[in-house]
């Protein structure tokens, strides 16, 4: 990464979330002409889809008392947060890279709604499960969208347990956060010892390619095999 000798806070981070951002030096930049080419594009996101085997990790959950849908989610963001180019944002032209993002989950409610969280990230899984478990009853105790954290460097989540799909298309404002990426988890089925849970991740490609997306995959599959 080339970056410059910015170094600035998000002032949208709630206290103690990692905020802290450094610029990308774009004309010295490795991905300056293909930043170039698609940021401009009417859609610049491109979604992939992959079904991740999960037995091992379900198991383990179970062993530990973790909810499986928050271990699995917080496997999914140590992998964004070991890998650059997702926290990769750009910001009034600018591309900055953040330090650590956090997860912004949709909650689905008892009255068939849903609400907006935020979890802060953490290496720490016991810190990381305790502190999503508050936020996820907050959350389905209110009503309405209630967005509660309006930064960028920040992981859109979405889940929809009911469906196994093989594709996701996203309804969005296109100035709207244009570059955060977003993972939606489907239906978890079952194939004898084998458990599949697909995947669905869109990410603007003036900041990351299919190569980037690759390395998620393998990296979020070998966290999901480890017991």
């Amino acid at each position: 990464m080339i970056k410059n000798n910015i170094d600035e806070t998000n002032s949208n981070s709630p206290l103690g979330a990692g905020g802290r951002k450094h610029a990308i030096d774009i004309s010295t930049w490795k991905r300056r002409e293909h930043y170039q080419n698609f940021k401009n594009f009417d859609e610049p996101l491109f979604g992939i889809v992959v079904r991740v085997e999960c037995a091992a990790a379900y198991k383990f959950a179970k062993e530990k008392g973790y909810p499986f849908s928050l271990y699995y989610l917080y496997l999914s963001l140590k992998t964004v947060n070991e890998i650059e180019e997702f926290r990769y944002r750009i910001e009034n032209d600018k591309v900055y890279c953040y330090d650590t993002v956090g997860a912004g989950p949709t909650i689905f409610r008892e009255d068939e709604t849903y609400g907006c969280g935020y979890f802060l990230y953490s290496e720490d899984i016991e810190e990381f499960i305790r502190v999503a478990q508050a936020e996820t009853e907050r959350v389905k105790a209110e009503s309405g969208l209630k967005f509660p954290y309006p930064g960028e460097d920040i992981i859109h989540y979405s889940t929809a347990p009911w469906i196994d799909f093989t594709a996701v298309n996203h309804a969005r404002k296109f100035d709207a956060f244009p570059s955060v990426p977003k993972i939606t988890f489907g239906k978890i089925t079952r194939d004898g010892d084998k458990m599949w849970l697909p995947v669905d991740l869109h990410a603007n490609h003036a900041l990351m390619d299919g190569f980037h997306a690759g390395k998620f995959f393998m990296r979020f599959q070998e966290l999901l095999n480890q017991e």
